[in-house]
């Protein structure tokens, strides 16, 4: 195997959507840094059942809706 090839794993800190922290080791970033989630288990639909909205800055869920609005199982 090649010598310095891989990524460093190293401790990262992770923040929830809201607000809760944990650390966890990784090969984001350096030793310490810190990652801030946009979606988690705890907010996205797939987990909650769809009840949260999801942030469309730029307007590609509205675009994939308008796009297979009359998609649609016949039966």
């Amino acid at each position: 195997m090649k010598k310095d090839i891989h990524p460093g794993y190293h401790e990262i800190t992770i923040v929830m959507t809201d607000g809760e922290t944990y650390t966890t080791r990784s090969t984001y970033g350096k030793p310490g840094d810190t990652l801030h989630l946009d979606i988690d288990s705890k907010t996205h639909p797939a987990w909650t059942g769809g009840g949260v909205r999801l942030n469309d800055s730029r307007g590609q869920v509205a675009r994939f809706n308008r796009r297979f609005k009359d998609f649609g199982l016949k039966g």
